[in-house]
This record gives structure tokens, sequence and C-alpha cells, in this order.
């Protein structure tokens, strides 16, 4: 009898084991791919900080009728999309589509003059980052901002 407690806890320390080593194992892989998700994000808020400053020196020194207001859109809508995959584990297609409810949601609001319905119509922050006059030019230029971002991850090299 002792025989065969001996080799059944024999094999249950073997099983417990090779369990251990799976654990180690997968948790191992889970920190791997934690490390290269945060290198990834890294990239994405470098891209963000560079997005957001391009911006910002279009609003304060371009005063025309195509970059302002068109490169600005498509611009605007990779901003958003570069913080949102560098402050969240969202890949591709779920980022883009919040990306994109955020920006026609915002021509929505132009369109439903919110700014006027808050009293912030005066206030230039508010106006600068919301916008003040709705355009349907903005949600072509939001859905080409969109393809180029789906083009750009599709020939980006990813690790």
């Amino acid at each position: 009898m002792d025989i065969f407690r001996s080799y059944r806890t024999h094999i249950l320390e073997r099983r417990s084991l090779g369990a251990r080593r799976s654990q180690i194992a997968c948790a191992a892989r889970a920190v791997d791919t934690a490390a290269r998700g945060m290198k990834s994000r890294r990239v994405y808020l470098a891209a963000a900080i560079i997005l957001f400053a391009i911006e910002v020196l279009i609003a304060l020194f371009v005063r025309d009728t195509f970059i302002r207001p068109y490169i600005g859109d498509v611009l605007a809508v990779a901003l958003v999309y570069t913080a949102l995959r560098a402050a969240t584990p969202l890949k591709l297609i779920p980022a883009l589509a919040a990306t994109l409810a955020i920006a026609f949601t915002i021509e929505i609001a132009q369109a439903l003059n919110f700014l006027d319905a808050v009293g912030l119509r005066d206030n230039i922050i508010a106006r600068t980052i919301l916008g003040g006059v709705f355009d349907r030019s903005d949600l072509i230029a939001y859905t080409a901002g969109a393809a180029i971002i789906v083009a750009v991850e599709q020939i980006r090299p990813h690790r």
C-alpha cells in the first residue's frame, strides 16, 4: 500500500511542478507582451506630443484657407488617435472608431450650437478646442485622417 501512496504522491508532485512551470512561463509571456505594449505606447505618446505641437503652431500662426481648416482637421484626428493608443490598450479599429466618434460628436455639437447652449461661445479655449461652426467638409477631413491612419498603421513595422 505504501508503494502506491508513494507513487501517487510522486505523480502529484510532478503535476504540481509542471503546473508551476506553466504558470511561470505564462507570466513571463505576459510581462514580455506588456513590455512590448509599453514600448509601442511610448511611440504613440511621442507622436501625440509632436502632433499637438504642430496643431498649436497651426492655430497660432497659420491663417489660410487650406492648411488650417483641412490639414488641421486631419491632424486633429491623428492626434486623438495617437493619444488614445498611448493611454489605452485599444488596437487599431477600436481606437479609430473611438477617434471618429469623438470627432463626429464635436462636429454634431457644432451643428447644434452646443457652445451657445452652455454659454461658452465667447470662451476662446472652448471655441479653439471644440470649434465654432459646423462644416460638412470637416467630416470629410476626419474621414481622410482615419484613412491615412489605417494606411500608416499598415506600413508601420510592428514588433
